[in-house]
């Protein structure tokens, strides 16, 4: 409750503070038209993370409050970090199964700690494990009003499996200053991210799909994943497939990124294209992402960074969080909601007037939020 009537004084800011302002400018911030609401508000869950995360957690908290957008917050406390106040993995899961199996999640932060003896795991992974939210989907687009290093209109996904292979949490020393880590592959899961890839892109019109590996290397391991990937692109006759080893993929993704249009990869070069990427188009703070399984999908941003030095500062940029709960919106079936805050996003990043430190500008977290506010209208 703290954090959110700091909120609400920091946005009005000193000035208005020190006189009789208070009531205008807090009127002023939140100008955009009340839609009715509807009957039942959807529930959903929360998972503010460390570092930024909450503060990006709750500046969506206030837009759909400020903007009457129909949803529901409960939320969980996840944290390494904290570790003795988190709540556990069970209460989370929980949580998501009771609250239209969704969540908007920030980033945890792995802890280099071993907090119980022989768990390697870090929350993350045991979440993912847990739902099993097989697949991580990261839509790279250029937005307009954010100026890129190659000027290049970019539309790509990437889609990556994010399970197993060297996130598998299995190593042992063998003896002192020797330790195995093992990178697990297996046929079902390369099938399923696959196929996941092919049906994403038929769904959503795409025309091609590249399939990233080091098969040139570790024959068996990403040979599998090569081979797999080779026999569920005849099924899609109409999709086009190409393969690339990871290296050069990163070369040509610096070069010539507007060459791709979905990539489907194993865990670890996921997590390096997905930063790679996210660089070419603005950063960290404007790509969403979102964790898709059967039965559960929680919604993070892209590039998953918990940005500690910015902690408190109000300067972390909360385009992507927000971008993540319009997809939310649209998940729900609440499109023309989800649909009138990406475009208020959009809206404020194209105008320039208010713009956050990773883009060249001076404006704070909470003001962002306010523009967007401002700009929404459905």
């Amino acid at each position: 409750m703290l954090s959110r009537t700091w909120s609400s004084i920091a946005r009005v800011g000193p000035q208005a503070l020190a006189g009789s302002n208070v009531v205008s400018a807090r009127q002023y911030s939140i100008t955009a038209p009340r839609p009715l609401e509807i009957a039942q508000k959807l529930k959903v869950t929360i998972i503010p993370g460390d570092g930024v995360g909450p503060e990006l957690i709750y500046c969506v908290q206030d837009i759909v409050k400020q903007t009457g957008i129909p949803l529901e917050f409960e939320e969980v406390f996840l944290s390494e970090v904290h570790y003795t106040r988190s709540s556990s993995i069970e209460n989370a899961v929980e949580s998501i199964g009771r609250n239209n199996h969704v969540a908007l999640k920030g980033a945890i932060e792995e802890s280099a700690v071993l907090h119980t003896e022989g768990e390697l795991q870090g929350l993350n992974m045991r979440l993912r494990r847990s739902l099993d939210l097989f697949a991580n989907l990261v839509h790279i687009k250029t937005i307009d009003g954010i100026k890129t290093r190659h000027g290049k209109k970019l539309d790509f996904v990437i889609v990556r499996e994010q399970t197993e292979g060297e996130y598998s949490s299995l190593e042992h020393q063998l003896v002192p200053g020797v330790i195995e880590c093992l990178k697990i592959s297996t046929k079902p899961k390369c099938e399923r991210i696959a196929k996941y890839a092919f049906d994403y892109a038929t769904k959503t019109g795409r025309k091609k799909v590249t399939a990233v590996h080091k098969a040139n290397i570790m024959k068996l391991g990403d040979g599998l994943f090569l081979r797999t990937c080779e026999e569920v692109a005849k099924q899609y006759p109409k999709i086009q497939f190409e393969s690339m080893i990871i290296d050069n993929t990163c070369m040509q993704l610096v070069s010539k990124p507007e060459q791709f249009d979905v990539m489907v990869m194993p865990n670890l070069y996921g997590n390096i294209i997905d930063n790679l990427a996210a660089g070419l188009v603005g950063g960290a703070g404007v790509v969403p992402g979102q964790s898709v399984g059967r039965d559960f999908v929680i919604f993070e941003p892209g590039s998953r960074h918990s940005f500690q030095e910015a902690m408190g500062r109000s300067i972390a940029n909360p385009t992507a969080m927000i971008l993540c709960a319009a997809n939310m919106l649209n998940h729900l079936h609440l499109d023309d909601w989800g649909n009138a805050l990406r475009k208020s996003v959009n809206d404020v990043i194209e105008e320039g007037k208010v713009r956050t430190r990773d883009l060249g500008g001076y404006a704070t977290t909470i003001q962002f939020a306010d523009a967007v506010i401002d700009k929404f209208r459905i």
